[in-house]
C-alpha cells in the first residue's frame, strides 16, 4: 500500500509556507523595489551593493559572535539537563523536567521583555544582585560587550525542545550497558564520557545545527525589544538589520538580497555539524 498520500499536506504546506516565499525573495533580490509600485529588475546591481555593505557584514559578524557562545551554553544546558532528569521519577524530577522546558513555552515577545526587567540598570534584580555580591555591572544594556552579554543570556536558556529531544535520546541507550560498567567497576564519569555521550553525539550535533538556525533567527526579537540593536549597534543583528532595510526605509528589493545571503550563510554554517553528524551515526552502525 502506498502512503506517500499522507505526506501530501505536509508537502502542499511547505510549498506554500516555505517553497513560494523563498522563490519570490530570491526574484526580488534583484529588483529595485518599495512597494508602492511594480519590482524594476536591476541585474547584479544590490549584489556590488552587498559586497561594500560594511554595516551588514558587521551585523552577520555580531550575530556569527553570539551564536558561537549561544549554542554551546544551549547545548550544555540541554544535555546536562537530560542526564541529570533521565532517571529521575519522581516528583523533583517531574518538576525538573517542567523548569527546563517551561522557558520555551512563552512566547518570545514576553520572554525578551522579561529580561528586559531583568537586565535593567536602575531596577533590575540582576544588576542588583552583582552589586550586592560585589561584582561590577558589566552595563547589560549600556554597553557594547555588556549589551551581547545580555542577549546571549536572553538566547541561552529557551533550551526546551533540545532537551525533549536530549532526552529521548538518553532514555534510549540500553541500561544494560551502564549496568555492565558498574559490575565491572567503572565509575560513573566513565560511563557519562565513553558511553552516555558518544552514543547521544549525532543527536547533539543535530541538535547544534537546528540551534545555529533557531539562534541567528532569533536574535530579531531580543535586539529589537530588548536592546534596539544599541549601544553604538553593538547588537544591531543582522535579522534586525533586514528588518529596518525593509520595513523602516521601505528598500524591499534590498532586503530580499539580504535575507537571501542570510539563509545562504546560515546553511553554510550548519552544513559542518551536520556532516560531522552523518560521519559519526555512520562509524556507530559500522562498529555495531
Amino acid at each position: 500500500m502506498r502512503t506517500w498520500p499522507l505526506a501530501l499536506p505536509y508537502l502542499v504546506g511547505s510549498a506554500l509556507l516555505v517553497l513560494a516565499p523563498l522563490v519570490l525573495a530570491v526574484a526580488l533580490a534583484f529588483t529595485d523595489y518599495f512597494g508602492f509600485r511594480a519590482p524594476e529588475f536591476t541585474g547584479a546591481d544590490n549584489l556590488v551593493r552587498l559586497a561594500g555593505d560594511r554595516t551588514f557584514w558587521d551585523a552577520v559578524a555580531i550575530t556569527g559572535l553570539i551564536a558561537v557562545i549561544v549554542v554551546p551554553l544551549r547545548l550544555l544546558l540541554a544535555v546536562g539537563a537530560a542526564l541529570l532528569l533521565a532517571r529521575r521519577r519522581d516528583v523533583p524530577g517531574a518538576i525538573g523536567r517542567a523548569s527546563a522546558y517551561l522557558p520555551s513555552a512563552i512566547p518570545d515577545a514576553a520572554w525578551a521583555l522579561l529580561w528586559l526587567w531583568i537586565l535593567n540598570p536602575l531596577y533590575g534584580p540582576l544588576p542588583a544582585l552583582l552589586g550586592t555580591l560585589g561584582i561590577p555591572d558589566p552595563g547589560f544594556l549600556t554597553t557594547p560587550w555588556g549589551a551581547r552579554l545580555g542577549l546571549v543570556l536572553v538566547l541561552a536558556f529557551q533550551v526546551g525542545e533540545a532537551f525533549v529531544v536530549a532526552l529521548a535520546a538518553r532514555t534510549a541507550i540500553p541500561a544494560r550497558l551502564h549496568e555492565a560498567i558498574r559490575l565491572e567497576g567503572g565509575s560513573a564519569w566513565f560511563s557519562v564520557s565513553r558511553v552516555t555521550l558518544p552514543l547521544m553525539a549525532p543527536i547533539v550535533l543535530v541538535l547544534a545545527v537546528r540551534d545555529v538556525v533557531v539562534i541567528i533567527q532569533n536574535t530579531f526579537v531580543p535586539a529589537l525589544l530588548v536592546t534596539g540593536g544599541d549601544p553604538a549597534n553593538a547588537t544591531l543583528t543582522a535579522p534586525l538589520l533586514i528588518y529596518r532595510r525593509a520595513f523602516e526605509y521601505g528598500e524591499l528589493g534590498y532586503a530580499s538580497t539580504l535575507s537571501v545571503t542570510l539563509l545562504v550563510l546560515t546553511a553554510i554554517a550548519a552544513v559542518f555539524p551536520l556532516w560531522l553528524a552523518t560521519r559519526l551515526t555512520t562509524r556507530q552502525r559500522t562498529r555495531t
